[in-house]
């Protein structure tokens, strides 16, 4: 008898806890980080890109093993794994990675220096890109930042009229430039990022401006 009382009092908590273990391991999934960065290309914005290598940096600093960053050109049609300019997941090889962070670096200096303005800016196409890039690495968090002014201009016959699907993507926009007419009417400012802000939450993504530039850590927050 006091045999079977003390294996009911063993018993128990192992199988509390074996619960709540197996509950924890059913409910975690990928705790590794996706980042896809899109740089606008349009215009004069060009002369902000210089900025997004600090941009790079921080992000390089920032993201562990098993991460994977992507940094794309926003142009006339964005909906294009070729406006990719580069993308790399981060060995667990400390020389590896440091290796990945070098040849990341190269590839932003030379596409900065080289870049030329884009006649066109199509963000939705950009936005549309991430998320497929994001979703097949299958990341635990999925992150897309677009640097840019988001005035969204698009070439005659180009249908960008589709909703978003961003559910666990976190938007986050960044040094959004005002432009001429938004001096004169600062309600065209206002109008655009309330704009992509509905579009980005009615995708079940969540929106986020960061417009100074020296408050880069708090990118990946949240």
């Amino acid at each position: 008898m006091k045999h079977s009382i003390l294996a009911k009092y063993i018993t128990v908590p192992l199988l509390i806890a074996a619960g709540f273990i197996s509950g924890c391991s059913e409910n975690a999934g990928p705790q590794n980080t996706g980042v896809y960065l899109l740089l606008d290309t349009s215009g004069t914005y060009t002369q902000e890109l210089s900025s997004a290598q600090q941009l790079v940096n921080v992000m390089l600093v920032k993201l562990e093993p098993s991460d994977s960053f992507a940094v794309a050109r926003i142009d006339t049609g964005s909906f294009s794994e070729k406006d990719i300019i580069t993308k790399v997941t981060f060995s667990d090889r400390p020389s590896e990675a440091n290796r990945q962070k070098r040849h990341f670096r190269d590839a932003m200096d030379s596409f900065v220096e080289a870049v030329k303005p884009a006649k066109y800016t199509d963000i939705t196409g950009g936005v549309l890109q991430a998320a497929e890039f994001l979703n097949e690495k299958s990341t635990g968090k999925k992150t897309i930042l677009i640097y840019s002014d988001l005035k969204e201009e698009l070439p005659k016959g180009y249908n960008r009229d589709i909703p978003f699907q961003l559910e666990g993507f976190d938007v986050v926009a960044l040094n959004v430039t005002k432009l001429r007419s938004d001096n004169v009417d600062p309600r065209e400012y206002m109008d655009r990022l309330e704009d992509w802000q509905r579009r980005v939450e009615e995708g079940g993504g969540s929106w986020r401006v960061i417009n100074d530039m020296d408050r880069l850590e708090r990118i990946l927050e949240g």
